[in-house]
């Protein structure tokens, strides 16, 4: 199963928790209707709105490396 990335393009309302321009991974969540579940700064999983996030496609390697974070 192949990771997703998305890069946060806007954090209003959540400037603590999301840095605007930084990659988050997707953590699948079936029941999340137009929400999106990341890892965010506090080192927790959150739902977040989907609209503060645009999706990002990495090739096989990049997302090894960045999973490893």
């Amino acid at each position: 199963m192949s990771e997703t990335f998305v890069v946060c393009v806007r954090n209003e309302g959540f400037e603590a928790s999301l840095e605007v321009r930084k990659l988050y991974r997707v953590i699948p969540d079936p029941k999340a209707e137009s929400l999106i579940r990341v890892v965010d700064e506090s080192g927790e999983d959150y739902l977040y709105p989907e609209d503060l996030f645009a999706s990002v496609e990495v090739n096989q390697e990049t997302a090894a490396g960045l999973s490893t974070r």
